[in-house]
């Protein structure tokens, strides 16, 4: 398949782009810099600029995937931060959705992202994708985001939404961040650790985004996530086991809070997804427990 990509270049862009190349696709990288990456241009990968004729491009693709959208993890969320945060999500969408719209040969997939957020703190409550959505302020980006996305069905194109989880690998996402104090023997569970965490390996939310392209029952919103959620406490505890480092040194919430703010509610908030929908269509996690994820990453 010919397959456009937003967001090709970032820290789950990079690994779907090996998984495509590796099976033989051909790559449009939508980049604002498409400069910087002429050393990876190929026959079967090309960057181009937001600016180029993208009703054009569109003629030529199979599927749109859209992964673009500014970095929600900031010391604070200013009403400017959350303004950009939206509005990245709202203009690029739509922005895609507006290219498909004026192509002759429309795509027949956009896959298209959004995140667990959309549930907000539900405790120990099993999310499947039927569940309604919270009223906070990363939920209605969320729905926004997913409305913007949803137009493309209106010509045709049949839309998918991974509800993306905290993606596991280690030169990027949340594990990053936490990996030097568990190494430096000073990490442990952040919040009140009984918190839930609904994870996925960076592997299997790629091979998810594929499965979404190639199969025609993954419309809407689906739970990007690995089966078996864990609690903070279990996932710190499994990190520091897997490094053969201990995992005493707990941060309260309360500092977490008085530190980062609202951003708080990404660590604190307790999201216990299924991911239904991927299981009745019959995808296969490669890794469906934590201690299988962390042994491949660490």
């Amino acid at each position: 398949m010919n397959i456009l990509i937003s967001g090709g270049t970032g820290f789950i862009g990079q690994e779907l782009r090996t998984l495509l190349l590796k099976q033989g696709h051909d790559l449009v990288i939508l980049t604002r810099s498409p400069e910087k990456y002429k050393d990876e241009s190929a026959k079967n990968q090309r960057f181009v600029s937001w600016d180029d004729n993208l009703p054009g491009l569109m003629n030529d693709v199979d599927a749109v995937v859209n992964l673009a959208g500014e970095n929600i993890f900031a010391l604070r969320w200013t009403p400017e931060k959350k303004e950009r945060i939206l509005n990245s999500r709202i203009k690029t969408t739509r922005t895609l959705v507006e290219a498909m719209k004026e192509a002759g040969d429309k795509p027949v997939a956009f896959v298209s992202s959004s995140g667990a957020n959309v549930y907000g703190d539900r405790g120990d409550e099993v999310l499947d994708e039927n569940e309604p959505p919270a009223d906070d302020f990363l939920a209605d980006v969320c729905i926004q985001w997913e409305q913007e996305a949803e137009k493309a069905t209106e010509f045709g194109v049949r839309v998918a939404n991974p509800r993306t989880g905290v993606v596991l690998e280690k030169e990027g996402g949340a594990l990053e961040k936490m990996l030097l104090p568990f190494r430096m023997g000073v990490g442990g569970p952040i919040g009140p650790g009984t918190q839930y965490m609904s994870w996925i390996h960076r592997t299997d939310l790629c091979r998810s985004i594929i499965f979404a392209i190639e199969n025609e029952e993954m419309q809407g919103p689906y739970n990007a996530c690995a089966p078996n959620p864990v609690t903070m406490n279990e996932f710190s505890k499994t990190l520091a086991a897997t490094l053969n480092r201990p995992a005493i040194f707990k941060v309260p919430e309360f500092i977490i809070e008085t530190a980062l703010g609202e951003v708080s509610k990404l660590v604190i908030d307790s999201v216990r997804m299924q991911p239904k929908k991927l299981q009745v269509a019959g995808f296969d996690f490669q890794f469906e427990e934590l201690e299988e994820a962390l042994a491949d990453i660490v």
